[in-house]
């Protein structure tokens, strides 16, 4: 009985021992993928080796050459909002092709390189622009869904109206031979 007291605590023990190290249970290593943003940024997904999800905050380092000696960084990037593992540089780069190398530091020792072409930035598609309302309605209001609806009580009121007429004979109108 004693032994199987001991046995459990062991197993209880070492299966609160194994979480701790989320990084230990992964390798430690992580892989980098590295892209242009479409314009002047960079954005990279970090995964762990064995292709799990980054769940924890790696500080990854950009830096790049571009054509003619020009260079960027090193700069530290941020965590994008695109979920766990994604990190993007913003602007950066000026219009050009660049070779893009970013790193991250121990215990994950990784490094990736890529070619990115940044661009200018895009402006922004025009936002949907109203209409003016109708020259004969400045206010913007739509009368046509009022008209209507008044066009309908007055109809349906009309339709009760003559129907009360023929089912209700008036004072005039009693049949011969009941009156008195």
């Amino acid at each position: 009985m004693r032994s199987l007291r001991a046995l459990a605590a062991l197993v209880v023990a070492v299966l609160v021992a194994l979480p701790a190290g989320p990084a230990a249970a992964h390798g430690g290593k992580i892989k980098l993928t590295v892209a242009g943003d479409g314009a002047g940024g960079v954005t990279v997904m970090a995964v762990y080796a064995d292709g799990h999800r980054l769940d924890q905050l790696v500080r990854l380092t950009l830096t790049a050459e571009g054509e003619g000696g020009r260079t960027a960084g090193p700069v530290q990037i941020e965590p994008a909002g695109e979920g766990q593992g994604f990190y993007s540089s913003g602007p950066l780069l000026s219009p050009g092709d660049w070779r893009v190398t970013v790193s991250a530091p121990a215990p994950y020792q990784s490094t990736a390189t890529a070619q990115v072409q940044a661009r200018v930035a895009q402006s922004p598609s025009p936002v949907a622009v109203e209409r003016p309302a109708d020259r004969a309605d400045p206010a913007g209001v739509r009368w046509w869904p009022w008209l209507a609806g008044g066009l309908v009580v007055v109809v349906a009121a009309a339709a009760l109206l003559w129907r009360r007429r023929r089912v209700d004979p008036g004072p005039g109108d009693q049949p011969a031979g009941l009156g008195g």
